[in-house]
């Protein structure tokens, strides 16, 4: 679903094929049940990860009102759902992030499974901010646009706010080297998977 272009947003290595946004516009009421589900998905996961993590403050204190305003991005868009008279629908299989999760190393050091998990998070919000920007950008609706411009802001936030907190629990070469490397997993995952307009991933 890529274009081998220059770098993206927050660094990402593949831009989203611009046909994407074409695409997704002719069937927006399916790329806002994905992404009603995305930002459902978004705030359990934020949930597992202060019960898993509950002894380490920072991940409580910063990830517990990500997941207070990634619930409130299911309800703004549950309601923009309605408003275009379309109901939420069942969910759908993401494949890339199911693929994504492929990449996230495992091992018996809570601190360094905590570092990936952070990794992988800043990582689906940063392809999440590009493609909230391509739709603020492309698509015609003005309404939709400043809809997802609020969106596109807030991802990246999100990113770097997981970054950060990643830096916190281990070496920041570490961290930067590891994310680097779940740069080019990403970009040439992303090659792999086809233009669906029907998918926010």
């Amino acid at each position: 679903m890529a274009s081998p272009t220059s770098k993206t947003t927050l660094g990402l290595e593949m831009a989203t094929d611009p046909r994407w946004v074409n695409i997704a516009e002719k069937s927006i009421a399916f790329i806002l049940t994905d992404h009603a589900w995305c930002e459902q998905k978004a705030a359990t996961h934020g949930i597992s990860m202060i019960s898993k993590f509950s002894d380490y403050t920072d991940v409580v204190d910063i990830i517990a009102p990500i997941v207070a305003e990634e619930w409130g991005h299911f309800r703004k868009v549950l309601k923009e759902l309605k408003k275009r008279g379309h109901e939420l629908g069942p969910q759908r299989k993401d494949e890339y992030v199911n693929k994504l999760n492929g990449f996230i190393r495992g091992g018996d050091h809570i601190t360094k499974q905590l570092v990936e998990y952070l990794l992988a998070f800043a990582m689906i919000e940063a392809r999440s901010c590009e493609r909230f920007r391509l739709l603020s950008l492309h698509v015609e609706d003005p309404e939709l646009q400043q809809f997802y411009h609020e969106f596109m802001v807030s991802e990246a936030g999100h990113y770097k706010a997981f970054i950060n907190l990643a830096k916190k629990y281990a070496d920041e070469n570490y961290v930067l080297n590891r994310w680097a490397e779940y740069v080019v997993f990403e970009a040439e995952m992303v090659k792999t998977l086809a233009i669906r307009g029907d998918r926010m991933h």
